[in-house]
């Protein structure tokens, strides 16, 4: 490179001095100042999929000045056309970008991360696409349909080094976190049991009879059908009756599961691995307590249920039934020297009085989490609820339906994920896709 002389750097400074090319005065939010947030610290954010979950979840990233909402992708006229409004009444412009297609809106290279909430169906498919494009995800629960999909979902966030939080917020929630302490820090003495609320597990084959299909522009129904087998258009499914239905769904202990066994792992330290055993106890043939678990005051089921056995002999029981009025999506912990259970209510109940009831209430859990993401996209640092956490807890709660769904004790290899000495069990680990979708 050449070097400035003396006489050539001074007359470059004085043309800089006349004002004539640089301009004086700049506005403070482009710097930061007077409280704004420097366009340079802003994250441009785009959503795939925003139904009533999405919305709310869009609700908390836009109370965070150092978010810019700027276009929204769906398959459904209405539900983008609606979040646009949001968005345009939040900005007071008319900014905010539509697209049917979201490839459209990840080929953008200005957007930083994504909002996923899609129907569970498209939970990976759409991870797994914007982490290869370059963004960073917060997607909702479920976040796989399969183990295969669970496996594929944190191999390709590591593979990119995208941030991934799953929408599980409850790993930011006071009471549950105060109970997961609990059971990680020896108050309740040797861990024995952890207990995750969870659904009936049942899904259905059958199909919605068959209703004319609307204009593509109104509701691509391929798009939203995605990978799933093909059936015929039902206003029902798109209005949120997919629920329940097979192709779609991953049953109850998948749909709660994916929170409370979640916990249940985190409680047991076990964000890396899973369950060795499950065995399915069906309703009317086994209506007993489960040998050896210590299950406070001797509840007796009267609903299937699923008790899973981690190499270390601790048990992790799937029950719908069964609990003591602390909400939905209760946990259960249980130790040599006494037990904590807690669910959405926010109360907290314990075995002694020497076990703390209190907590510290940090705030709307959904926003803690939704800021725990942010944070971690500009540090690059794992967030609370990362893909590979998800993965494990999301493989837990699938092996334990197979398991229902084929009526035997099942035993499972976290390390080569697969189950041992039974065919069936491995072909249910994945689903057959619909061409041309594939991961």
């Amino acid at each position: 490179m050449s070097r400035f002389n003396r006489r050539q750097f001074l007359s470059i400074t004085a043309l800089g001095s006349l004002g004539a090319a640089v301009p004086s005065v700049f506005p403070a939010r482009s710097l930061g100042l007077d409280g704004q947030i420097a366009p340079s610290n802003r994250l441009t954010m785009g959503g795939l999929g925003l139904g009533p979950r999405g919305t709310s979840d869009l609700g908390c990233f836009l109370a965070n000045d150092d978010v810019h909402f700027v276009a929204i992708a769906d398959c459904q006229k209405s539900r983008r056309n609606k979040i646009k409004d949001i968005v345009d009444k939040k900005y007071n412009n008319k900014d905010c970008i539509t697209y049917r297609d979201m490839y459209e809106l990840l080929d953008r290279k200005d957007i930083d991360i994504v909002l996923i909430a899609t129907g569970d169906r498209w939970h990976t498919m759409a991870s797994i696409e914007a982490a290869k494009a370059g963004k960073d995800i917060y997607c909702e629960k479920p976040c796989s349909l399969t183990i295969e999909e669970s496996i594929s979902l944190a191999e390709t966030i590591d593979r990119y080094g995208r941030i991934y939080q799953a929408g599980t917020q409850r790993r930011s929630s006071g009471h549950f976190m105060a109970a997961i302490k609990m059971a990680q820090t020896g108050m309740l003495g040797e861990l024995t049991a952890v207990h995750a609320n969870t659904l009936a597990p049942e899904t259905r084959q059958n199909w919605l009879p068959a209703q004319p299909e609307p204009d593509k522009d109104e509701c691509d129904w391929d798009r939203w059908l995605g990978a799933c087998p093909w059936r015929p258009f039902n206003q029902s499914y798109v209005n949120g009756g997919w629920r329940g239905f097979y192709d779609f769904h991953g049953g109850g202990i998948l749909e709660w599961g994916s929170h409370t066994i979640d916990l249940c792992q985190l409680a047991h330290q076990s964000d890396n691995t899973v369950p060795v055993k499950y065995e399915p106890i069906l309703k009317g043939k086994n209506n007993t307590m489960y040998g050896g678990v210590s299950w406070g005051d001797l509840i007796k089921l009267d609903t299937d249920e699923v008790v899973a056995t981690y190499s270390d002999g601790v048990k992790l029981i799937m029950r719908s039934g069964g609990w003591n009025g602390c909400g939905t999506c209760s946990v259960r912990f249980e130790g040599t020297e006494g037990w904590v259970e807690t669910g959405d209510s926010g109360r907290i109940l314990t075995s002694s009085e020497k076990l703390p009831t209190t907590y510290k209430r940090l705030g709307g859990d959904t926003n803690l989490h939704v800021r725990n993401f942010l944070d971690c996209v500009k540090t690059r640092q794992t967030t609370r609820a990362h893909a590979r956490a998800a993965a494990q807890s999301h493989i837990a709660s699938h092996a334990a339906y197979i398991a229902w769904q084929l009526g035997k004790t099942l035993e499972y290899d976290p390390v080569k994920n697969e189950f041992l000495n039974d065919e069936a069990a491995n072909r249910m680990r994945s689903r057959a896709r619909r061409e041309p979708w594939h991961i």
